[in-house]
């Protein structure tokens, strides 16, 4: 699949269907998050997949938001180095690039931020000097989707050289 085509037609998903995401998609998401840049090459996050189904139950029984992981064929719990400043825009590249290539075979994804701390550290042996970035699940979605976005138009959201003066083709 084309990158921008892709970008155009991934959408949140939380209602998966029951077939399992085989090992070598789930190992092309962990390869595009190892190939994600990071400031300085510091490569500093770290990834848990939990994919047995009592993992996958007990992560949406901590989750305050993302109750729907339940459903999926795996998840990703992203961390990373606080003491880098740019630690949450190295999660981004790594989640939006993990999110890409789930899409690329037909796997979609959603992510979520709030829940409970103290009990996913421990459930997932995660040190208190990694921040728990997101949790992405991933799987087949339950229908088919249609990849239809409702967004503002380029000239109403960038400009070109300064603050109210719209891009436009030249």
């Amino acid at each position: 699949m084309d990158v921008l085509q892709a970008i155009r037609t991934k959408l949140e998903v939380k209602e998966y269907d029951q077939r399992p995401v085989p090992e070598n998609v789930v190992r092309d998401v962990l390869e595009a998050a190892r190939m994600s840049h990071t400031g300085l090459n510091s490569q500093h996050w770290r990834f848990i997949v939990v994919d047995s189904r009592e993992d996958l139950r007990e992560l949406a029984e901590i989750s305050r938001t993302g109750k729907w992981v339940a459903g999926c064929s795996f998840a990703v719990i992203v961390l990373t180095n606080p003491q880098y400043p740019w630690h949450e825009l190295d999660a981004g590249r790594a989640v939006s690039y993990m999110q890409l290539a789930a899409w690329n075979s037909g796997v979609a994804s959603r992510i979520y931020t709030g829940y409970n701390d103290e009990a996913m550290r421990k459930k997932f042996n995660i040190p208190a000097e990694l921040h728990i970035a997101c949790v992405i699940g991933f799987g087949y979605p339950a229908r088919k989707i249609l990849g239809r976005k409702n967004r503002a138009p380029i000239e109403s959201i960038a400009y070109r050289g300064k603050m109210g003066v719209p891009y436009r083709l030249q």
